[in-house]
């Protein structure tokens, strides 16, 4: 089965700030540009799935909006990591003693209080055990760390112990990856 990655197109916020799981809109042009191309390259009966961020549900709608062919299901679970008390913080003002224990208990540091790398990549991975065995192709519209978390669990590895482990490679704003499961 194929799996699409599909990140929304860029968020309307300052570079600069942490936002993992901040609520925004994204960029309404790139989403209606990323909307139109995906809409031509997906096949039929293909499932879509949703973070409930808003940045995620607008590339949703517009496809929706292209392609009323497609069913659309919203699923927390593909909402990026939460990174609580630094929402919304610039990322050169969190406190280079934070950084320091994230760094030192990747895995289970809940940085910012709220969830830590291995919780993500749980309810990821409970995504991915969900559709895992469908016929049809799976269209997940969702973030950076969503796809990033998706390497790795296609690698076999369900925890990171390091932070050099994670990847750095994404797709893309408005862009996507498709991978089989």
């Amino acid at each position: 089965m194929k799996l699409w990655l599909v990140r929304h197109a860029r968020p309307l916020i300052e570079p600069g700030i942490c936002y993992g799981a901040t609520d925004m809109a994204s960029d309404i042009q790139a989403t209606e540009a990323c909307a139109q191309t995906l809409a031509q390259v997906l096949p039929q009966d293909v499932r879509v799935m949703t973070s409930p961020l808003q940045r995620c549900t607008q590339l949703a709608q517009a496809l929706q909006t292209l392609r009323p062919d497609l069913r659309v299901t919203p699923d927390a679970r593909l909402a990026e990591m939460d990174f609580g008390c630094w929402e919304g913080v610039r990322w050169d003002a969190i406190p280079k003693d934070a950084y320091a224990r994230w760094m030192a208990d990747f895995n289970t540091c809940r940085f910012g209080g709220r969830e830590s790398v291995g919780e993500f990549m749980q309810r990821v991975a409970l995504v991915r055990a969900d559709v895992q065995g469908e016929a049809h192709e799976t269209v997940w519209i969702a973030h950076a760390g969503v796809a990033r978390a998706m390497t790795l669990l296609a690698q076999g590895l369900t925890r990171v112990e390091r932070a050099d482990q994670w990847p750095k490679a994404a797709p893309e704003w408005g862009q996507w990856w498709e991978r089989e499961m």
